[in-house]
């Protein structure tokens, strides 16, 4: 696995000025045996970073923190706040905890000792320092906002209430920010995100996508409220600060924030929503309207990167657990490069920070992160967007003594997932090459639709090396052999009543149909004769079948498996009639598409003109066309992956509805023109090589 030192400055938005003087906060010359020496106190955002030098043999170190006045006179008891363990993060020569257990702007004295067994050692000379008060001047527009958890300083959660005029709030005073709804929860509650650009966030969602967009999802469990405040302050600071960091950042590209998809659930403080649905068993069926919101935006905004909030009720766990997508049909480069954003990134900046990052377990985890592809992490690996889970340890713990106290714990956890949230968007920042080129390879690959298929199994995640955040990694969920197919088909067949048919799985009985969920998805099918056809050879290919083979462990259907029609060689002109699939295939003659037929065609070679008019579907992915390609007047679907094309390309006057023409990892050797298409094609970010000019609609394709 790779692995990448990045080293990332922090603005005084994350971390100020470290509260050291040579007098105060330096230990003297002289120490007693065993006795912790250099602590330091470095304020940031909600937390701060205590290091010190570490003491030989020491089993771990307790962290005691006592409230104190402006002349340092202690004004409350001195409490154990922190338990510091070897095995807790990657740095273990130079040893860091973040104490967020106190309500920020007040000024606090730290000391420091190594216990030997049980045996404790001197306590370090103190540090003492005053902490960073809540972001944003309070005297200057739209930084002086403050949610509800701010002001009762962690006794309450933020309502719905709150949360709207708080959000209309940053919309109304940032002009880098656009709050639109995405959708509406079963009982009616807006589901809103922020947009959010720099200087103002781009106007349409191709517009956003276009800028490679984050998404950070915040509070998939109505119980989990954690992570929603966390994002609700950072949108205020990502909505007015003028650090530098903010503005390159923004620049760059646009951050999707939604902070509460399960309203229902929050206003009820229940894990599922007003049904009773686990929201994160539902991300592929997509059965309930909040899931269905967010896979649309996922389709029309197309994210390239995503963060997925939740909390965690094993106490003896790290501060943030995190888990890549591991479901086995996921791209090997999307799962490689979100294993590298935990690993190469959060870990050694949490253990810079003081965070103990840690793999979604890390002590004792039993059962949990396997590859259901229902769970969003999961379902947005297949969606190939590079992606992390987010847990917040829900309790103190054995590391967090104090945190039995529920403010400092709150406190605790939001303020970790604030830094969690903005090292993902410096991550994103600095690697945006890896990340868009993991994606290619993934989308590329995917449309090739080469490989066995998976329904359901997991990819390893290995402990860390030693020295290492924890130690016990997720189980491996391997697929059993019934859960494999080697030979996977061509595409789906699906009749009339299993597209259009009325389904009874989703709120009140009424759910909506295998038509509008695949639609949801934003995945290509062509009607041919009386059959809806939904190819193989597209982006999401691993996702397909998981809803709608019959071996599915959670599908929506059964459909008919579709094998190719022609494989092989076939010498002369093809006349495709009905639906017609290419696989492996060589063609030395035209190839001309009817009125109503679908051309499907995957690792082949056609020598020869292609020449489509009135075609129902034209789905091309890692094949070579020697000769020109002209498609016009298509019905459902048109897609160029990976496709080398000798010869023009024209697109014109296709009108395929919801399903967008995509041209995207495509070399043509001439001219590539599209006209009068609706809608007019994408490249999913994917830059096309061609040696002709490009006019009308792929002008900038």
């Amino acid at each position: 696995m790779r692995r990448r030192n990045i080293l990332i400055a922090l603005s005084t938005l994350l971390a100020v000025s470290l509260v050291a003087t040579p007098a105060s906060a330096r230990q003297q010359q002289t120490a007693a045996p065993n006795q912790v020496t250099d602590l330091t106190a470095q304020q940031a955002d909600g937390y701060t970073t205590l290091a010190w030098q570490p003491v030989p043999d020491a089993t771990d170190y307790q962290i005691e923190r006592t409230a104190v006045d402006h002349t340092d006179t202690p004004t409350g008891a001195p409490t154990i706040v922190g338990i510091w363990r070897p095995n807790r993060q990657i740095n273990q020569e130079s040893p860091t905890f973040a104490d967020a257990g106190y309500h920020p702007g007040d000024r606090f004295r730290w000391r420091v000792r190594a216990r030997i067994g049980t045996t404790e050692q001197p306590w370090s000379d103190p540090v003492a320092g005053t902490t960073t008060a809540p972001w944003g001047n309070p005297d200057n527009p739209g930084e002086q906002l403050r949610t509800q958890w701010e002001t009762t300083r962690a006794a309450q959660y933020t309502s719905d209430t709150d949360e709207y005029a708080y959000t209309a709030a940053i919309d109304d005073l940032s002009d880098r920010v656009r709050v639109v709804e995405i959708g509406r929860t079963v009982r009616d509650r807006p589901i809103n995100m922020f947009v959010i650009g720099h200087p103002t966030p781009p106007a349409t969602p191709a517009a956003v996508a276009a800028t490679a967009p984050v998404a950070i999802n915040c509070n998939v469990h109505g119980n989990e409220p954690g992570d929603r405040e966390a994002c609700l302050i950072m949108a205020r600071q990502l909505a007015f600060s003028t650090d530098q960091r903010v503005i390159d950042l923004l620049s760059h590209t646009t951050v999707l924030i939604v902070p509460t998809i399960n309203g229902d659930g929050r206003a009820a403080n229940t894990r599922g929503n007003s049904t009773g649905q686990d929201l994160n068993r539902d991300y592929s069926l997509i059965r309930q309207p909040e899931t269905a919101a967010y896979v649309k935006m996922i389709r029309d905004y197309r994210p390239v990167a995503g963060y997925d909030g939740h909390e965690y009720g094993n106490s003896r766990a790290g501060d943030l657990p995190m888990l890549p997508p591991r479901h086995q049909n996921v791209a090997q480069s999307i799962f490689d490069e979100s294993q590298d954003m935990i690993e190469g990134h959060m870990y050694r900046q949490g253990a810079q920070a003081g965070w103990w990052a840690c793999p979604y377990g890390c002590e004792g985890g039993g059962n949990v992160g396997l590859s259901e592809e229902t769970i969003l992490r999961n379902t947005l690996g297949l969606k190939n967007v590079v992606n992390s889970l987010l847990e917040l340890r829900s309790s103190g713990g054995q590391t967090r003594p104090d945190e039995g106290n529920t403010a400092n714990n709150r406190r605790r956890k939001t303020y970790s997932a604030l830094w969690t949230f903005h090292q993902f968007l410096d991550y994103h920042r600095a690697q945006l090459a890896d990340i868009t080129t993991a994606r290619a390879e993934a989308i590329t690959g995917q449309a090739a639709n080469t490989g066995r298929l998976v329904f359901r199994g997991s990819r390893p995640i290995p402990a860390h090396p030693a020295p290492h955040p924890g130690d016990s990694p997720p189980p491996l969920d391997a697929p059993r052999p019934d859960l494999i197919l080697d030979n996977p088909p061509c595409a789906y067949r699906l009749t009339e009543q299993q597209y259009h048919g009325e389904r009874t799985d989703g709120p009140g009985g009424a759910g909506t149909t295998v038509a509008h969920r695949l639609a949801a998805h934003g995945w290509q099918v062509v009607k041919t004769g009386d059959s809806y056809y939904v190819p193989l050879n597209q982006p999401e290919r691993g996702l397909i079948p998981l809803l709608l083979d019959a071996q599915g462990v959670e599908n929506l259907t059964d459909g008919e498996r579709v094998h190719p029609t022609l494989t092989g060689r076939r010498d002369g002109p093809l006349t495709v009639t009905g639906f017609t699939c290419l696989a492996g295939a060589t063609v030395t003659g035209p190839v001309t598409v009817r009125p109503g037929a679908t051309l499907v065609a995957t690792g082949s070679t056609i020598t020869g003109p292609v020449t489509t008019t009135g075609a129902a579907g034209v789905l091309l992915a890692d094949s070579t066309v020697t000769g020109p390609v002209r498609i016009t007047g298509t019905t459902d679907a048109i897609s160029l992956i990976d496709v080398t094309v000798t010869g023009p390309v024209d697109l014109a006057r296709n009108t395929t509805g919801t399903d967008t023409p995509l041209l995207a990892g495509t070399t043509v050797r001439g001219p590539l023109a599209c006209a009068g298409n609706t809608p007019a094609p994408t490249n999913l970010g994917i830059t096309n090589t061609v040696h002709g000019p490009r006019t009308d609609q792929c002008a900038a394709l």
